[in-house]
């Protein structure tokens, strides 16, 4: 579908330009029953849109691009291992990671693909039993009590996310950190607070070349070596890859490589392999939930019709923001400190799947796609940004997820915290007239002059869309469950915008002049053909 050509497309700016002027107050005001008509309920989520500057109408005429953009079709393409990553050649079967033994085969290539999966599950379980059960000893003969995960992207965002979101699962005796960046201080604070006897580094990249994380693995793996010793790489490192040969170069024992596939793209991977770290930090079983949880989640986008689907639903609201309502940013506002590097994860998950700007053919697309996302949890974005959000004067959507229960029950805290989350929301769609506030002021005994003086600016416009996902608690099904809606969420909204979701072309191309420069400063390559500001930049750093 050629999104801004089509007929459901045009009836949509129609639509637009039809409620534009309309308040949600007064949408509010026309349907008592909005709440029971835009919201839906999922086992015991709920999701309420009532807030979004929508109608049943509108709704109904956003669904239509759901069967317009052939989505039921795209979904069937991604089950049955089709090549629906076309720039690249590959299939996109990260569904296949959680999807249980007993319900059959899932083909890649005219293969099952599940024999394979659940042979690295098993590893994966097997391994985390003898670092559990303290029967795998490091070089000394002591237990590791610390895990250092050396990845980048999506070998590191979402096993980091999940760790802390999952923070009330965590095995007691075994502390589990992460390293990234490629700035020294991110190693070197990790390592300051470990021991090299105690430590076992996971190296997570399935080249085994990837610049940032081998740099990283190779200070790690000298750090351990003055202390320990060459022999002791064997007993501290083990690694997520493909590539045997440089892992074995490394020192890495090959049986202690844990493989998956080019059918899984980075930021799709935490159901893979690349979840060690995590399963090693809340357990096993605790991570077989959130795949059931996932799968849960895939069962229901499989079937469930577009007007109750639930990542549908929140695909096409995104899209009515974006492309009809002018939109070009999102805030995700998870009321959980467990959440608080969700943002983090799906800005990734988000933005480097549907940041494009050429469609399926290679042309240039008429439409925009992926809005900046940014947040950030609970309360803290309260004194942050939020006076941005209320009297910033532009639209911007919000996304308040939210649990029912907390995950830490401390006394007097989770009450406090649901009050401020559905306070906000209705604030952001409600506002606060100039004449509301000023009888407001009136009437607290203000002087007229002071009244008029201050009315201005404690008036709120208010009508800034929102949405509340209304979670029971967060533990590991939930956990899955939320994650697999949002991968499935940007996948139907790149079927509608006619892009390829999973590729990143951009993210290889910074790679590729990193690549050109680094001899460069470093000395070994002169500076001829650079542009005047990288070469003035190199020099200064070289004066």
């Amino acid at each position: 579908m050629k999104p801004a050509t089509a007929a459901a497309w045009k009836a949509l700016t129609g639509a637009a330009e039809s409620t534009r002027g309309t308040h949600l107050c007064e949408m509010f005001a026309a349907n008592t029953q909005r709440f029971s008509s835009l919201s839906m309920r999922w086992n015991d989520w709920l999701l309420d849109y009532s807030k979004q500057r929508v109608t049943t109408d509108i709704m109904g005429r956003l669904q239509v691009l759901w069967q317009t953009a052939d989505v039921p079709g795209w979904i069937a393409r991604m089950r049955a291992g089709d090549a629906i990553n076309h720039s690249e050649g590959r299939a996109a079967l990260h569904i296949a990671l959680r999807h249980p033994a007993s319900k059959g085969p899932i083909l890649h290539a005219g293969r099952d693909v599940m024999p394979a999966v659940r042979h690295e599950l098993g590893r994966m379980r097997d391994f985390a039993a003898q670092i559990h059960g303290r029967h795998w000893r490091g070089a000394t003969g002591e237990p590791i009590t610390d895990v250092v995960n050396i990845g980048i992207g999506g070998s590191d965002l979402g096993p980091r996310m999940a760790t802390q979101a999952l923070a009330a699962f965590r095995h007691p005796e075994l502390k589990v950190h992460y390293v990234a960046n490629l700035d020294g201080a991110d190693l070197a604070t990790v390592l300051a607070g470990l021991q090299p006897r105690t430590t076992l580094f996971v190296i997570a990249s399935k080249t085994f070349t990837t610049q940032e994380t081998m740099q990283n693995a190779a200070s790690a793996r000298h750090w351990l070596v003055q202390a320990l010793g060459e022999a002791a790489v064997a007993r501290h490192f083990v690694a997520v890859s493909t590539n045997l040969a440089e892992v074995a170069r490394f020192g890495i024992d090959p049986a202690n490589a844990f493989a998956f596939w080019d059918w899984v793209g980075g930021r799709y991977s935490l159901w893979s392999t690349i979840g060690l770290p995590l399963v090693l930090a809340v357990g096993f079983d605790n991570f077989s939930r959130m795949l059931a949880g996932a799968h849960a989640m895939d069962e229901h986008f499989f079937s469930a019709p577009v007007a109750e689907n639930l990542p549908g639903l929140l695909a096409l609201l995104e899209i009515w923001n974006t492309n009809f309502l002018g939109a070009d940013n999102r805030a995700l506002l998870p009321y959980s400190q467990s959440l608080a590097l969700l943002p983090r994860y799906l800005q990734q998950l988000e933005m480097e799947s549907n940041g494009k700007q050429v469609d399926r053919q290679g042309l240039p697309l008429q439409c925009a796609t992926a809005p900046v996302l940014w947040g950030e949890a609970g309360t803290n974005g309260q004194h942050a940004f939020y006076q941005l959000i209320h009297q910033g004067g532009r639209p911007i959507p919000c996304e308040f997820i939210v649990c029912k229960h907390p995950d830490f029950a401390l006394p007097g805290h989770h009450e406090k915290l649901l009050a401020n989350c559905f306070a906000q929301s209705e604030a952001l769609m409600r506002g606060k007239t100039l004449a509301e506030t000023t009888a407001e002021l009136a009437a607290s005994g203000m002087s007229a002059e002071q009244v008029a003086f201050l009315a201005p600016y404690r008036s709120f416009p208010g009508n800034q869309p929102s949405t509340t996902l209304l979670l029971p608690r967060l533990d590991p099904f939930n956990l899955g469950a939320l994650l697999a809606l949002y991968e499935h969420k940007v996948f139907v909204q790149s079927v509608i915008w006619d892009i390829n979701p999973f590729d990143q072309w951009g993210v290889e191309y910074g790679k590729q002049l990193a690549g050109r420069l680094l001899p460069i400063i470093e000395g070994k390559a002169p500076t001829a053909g650079l542009d005047s500001s990288t070469a003035g930049l190199i020099a200064a750093c070289k004066s």
